[in-house]
């Protein structure tokens, strides 16, 4: 009996193995399957861009730009905010200003900069009034630094500060998104910055005057603005020096580069 329970075991395992055999090669000869509606659904009117969104979760896109010269710096940002493939405004101010020379370009979730730069702008007044004295610049990037820093799983916000004191002169400070605080001689920011970072990398030099910062972000910005679809609108740039500071803004069918110029 023991012999007799043996083989059929032995029998049992063979037919098994024979079995998984077959099955593999079946399932290696059959043609590719034609994907199902789930598979189609998820990537239905999605970009590479978007796919890893969560459900309800919307893109957003800027280019934002900041260069020190010699007297000062430039600030340059695009005007388009969009809400994945929605337009919610096309003409916004994305530089703000945070005391009488300091200036932030904000990218990211609007809401959370425009509460970042409240804050930081109600500190710095605070602190020039209780010191008697300007703000450096170093002291706004580091207080946006914290903030930035110490909420960083509940905010989406890159911001560069850029702007002239009597201590420092000109200073731009890099502050990506999770708070750190970077001071570059240029920034760039957004979603259309990875459009840009080989021209910026190849026409930037140092000791630029007022004049070939402008251009070289009036250039770049434009650049990205063609490039990515989430940049658009106007340009804005501000000019921040110890004379003061100076706005403009350039319409879209005037940009240095893009469909307009074609």
């Amino acid at each position: 009996k023991k012999s007799i329970g043996t083989q059929r075991e032995t029998i049992t395992m063979m037919n098994n193995h024979y079995n998984q055999i077959m099955y593999a090669q079946q399932q290696y000869q059959q043609p590719m399957m034609a994907p199902t509606s789930a598979d189609s659904d998820a990537y239905s009117g999605k970009s590479a861009e978007t796919r890893h969104l969560k459900p309800g979760e919307l893109s957003t896109g800027t280019t934002i730009m900041a260069i020190k010269f010699d007297k000062g710096v430039v600030l340059c940002a695009d005007s388009r905010v969009s809400t994945g493939a929605y337009v919610a405004n096309r003409a916004s101010d994305k530089i703000a200003q945070l005391h009488d020379h300091i200036w932030c370009c904000r990218s990211g979730s609007a809401a959370d900069t425009q509460a970042l730069t409240d804050y930081v702008r109600h500190f710095l007044a605070q602190l020039a009034v209780e010191t008697g004295r300007l703000p450096e610049v170093k002291v706004a990037a580091h207080l946006m630094r914290r903030l930035c820093y110490e909420n960083k799983d509940n905010l989406m916000a890159g911001v560069i500060v850029g702007g002239w004191d009597p201590v420092s002169g000109g200073s731009v400070f890099n502050i990506p998104l999770g708070g750190a605080c970077i001071p570059m001689p240029f920034a760039i920011g957004g979603s259309g910055s990875t459009f840009i970072y080989g021209l910026v990398d190849s026409d930037f030099k140092e000791n630029m005057t007022k004049e070939e910062a402008l251009a070289l972000c009036t250039k770049a910005v434009s650049h990205a603005m063609a490039r990515d679809g989430s940049s658009g609108g106007v340009i804005r740039t501000c000019v921040a020096t110890a004379e003061g500071n100076e706005r403009e803004m350039i319409p879209g069918n005037k940009l240095p580069y893009g469909p307009a110029g074609w």
